[in-house]
């Protein structure tokens, strides 16, 4: 039994759900823990589901979150945001790892997958089973070949490249306080670390940078796909069929989503194109017309091969869905790793300069979505589809269980 454990949002999520499949697959068992809202996806791929505390979700709608999300953690202001969250996420963190320990001590697991937002690495040492750390951006192990690729630093010399991981490490040991309550009146562990077995990073070092000195406890598997089988509703394949862009930044929100809206829709007149818009977790406020499809949302692998372009914020999931369906990009990052991502689609070809959020105009989106629909994307897409991201993954943990 493989106990899965994530956190967040849709993009946080649906690879590890992916991984449940393709485990189940083979022929194991798996149990997905995260967070309750995502218990219907599990059941439509027949996953067995253990529910988790919103935790820090409850704050996506948060003033002082969106606020956050505008900044891009950016400026001394930005920092002092980013700040006040980690103060508010600590206890509704710790409601999480409460239930993970439950989750665990009812399992019968013998090993634990682990995304890095919830370190449930301490829940594999109290079962005595190996630990596994699986990432869904780079950032996570240190190396000299490259900076941190979570980090917004300006260029530094190589000699600083290492260096940079400690902002990340920091992050987490923000954390120290509440992981050792939790071993300590939960796991009945002493206060301390836990190691991992193995580190699995789901995406594909054809599009991002990996070192090769890493050590074969560090494996690059390619992106965690889920397949999906979905029938669209007709006015929907009819809007599409005949060529059209889709524009959506996923759990990302502002402060100001009609103003978001208004910009978009300007773009796509700008750029006299039709868009299906998907509103997400409110980011957009918009209405459809004749040339605006509005959805909350759409199975990104149906809808992404069928659209002339994919224009979004850059996070892991997307990006991922996108270059599988070999179509251009635009991306517009907030946070986190989406300015890496949109960095390197630019850099492989297949998306113009990166359109920050904090600066987007409906000008800057036409002018991107004009010169994005022409740019070769096909043949990258057809390398990213041959690459068996969650069957390699589930070989490396095979290896870890039964060595």
């Amino acid at each position: 039994m493989a106990l899965l454990v994530t956190h967040g949002t849709r993009g946080d999520v649906q690879p590890f759900l992916a991984l449940a499949v393709a485990l189940r697959e083979r022929g194991h068992s798996a149990l997905l823990a995260a967070p309750e809202s995502f218990a219907a996806q599990a059941a439509e791929h027949g996953v067995e589901f253990a529910p988790l505390d919103k935790g820090p979700n409850r704050l996506m709608n948060d003033p002082v979150v969106k606020e956050a999300i505008e900044l891009g953690y950016r400026g001394m202001r930005g920092k002092l945001v980013a700040a006040r969250t980690v103060k508010r996420i600590k206890p509704l963190m710790a409601d999480v790892l409460r239930d993970v320990g439950l989750v665990a001590r009812d399992s019968r697991a013998d090993v634990v997958v682990h995304s890095p937002s919830v370190p449930a690495h301490h829940a594999a040492l109290m079962l005595g089973v190996p630990a596994v750390l699986a990432t869904l951006q780079p950032g996570w192990v240190p190396t000299s070949a490259f900076p941190c690729p979570m980090v917004p630093l300006p260029r530094l010399p190589k000699f600083l490249n290492r260096a940079t991981y400690l902002v990340v490490s920091a992050t987490l040991r923000s954390y120290a306080g509440v992981i050792n309550a939790w071993r300590a009146e939960q796991l009945d562990l002493p206060r301390g670390s836990a190691p991992h077995s193995l580190v699995l990073q789901a995406f594909s070092s054809t599009v991002t940078p990996v070192d090769p000195a890493w050590p074969d406890t560090v494996r690059t598997t390619g992106f965690w796909y889920l397949p999906t089988d979905w029938t669209p509703p007709g006015d929907l394949e009819e809007f599409v069929a005949p060529g059209a862009v889709y524009i959506g930044f996923g759990s990302m929100a502002g402060r100001d989503a009609q103003r978001m809206g208004e910009l978009v829709l300007e773009a796509v007149r700008l750029a006299g194109v039709r868009a299906v818009l998907a509103t997400g977790w409110g980011g957009i406020a918009a209405a459809s017309s004749p040339d605006v499809f509005v959805v909350d949302e759409v199975p990104h692998d149906w809808l992404f091969p069928r659209v002339d372009a994919v224009v979004h914020h850059g996070g892991g999931g997307t990006t991922a869905a996108a270059l599988a369906a070999g179509v251009p990009q635009v991306v517009c990052p907030f946070v986190a790793d989406q300015p890496h991502w949109a960095r390197r689609m630019h850099e492989v070809g297949v998306a113009p300069s990166p359109l920050r959020q904090q600066k987007l105009t409906a000008e800057g989106l036409a002018a991107a979505i004009r010169s994005a629909v022409d740019l070769p994307a096909a043949e990258l897409g057809a390398v990213i589809r041959a690459e068996n991201g969650v069957g390699d993954a589930v070989e490396a943990l095979e290896s870890v269980v039964h060595p």
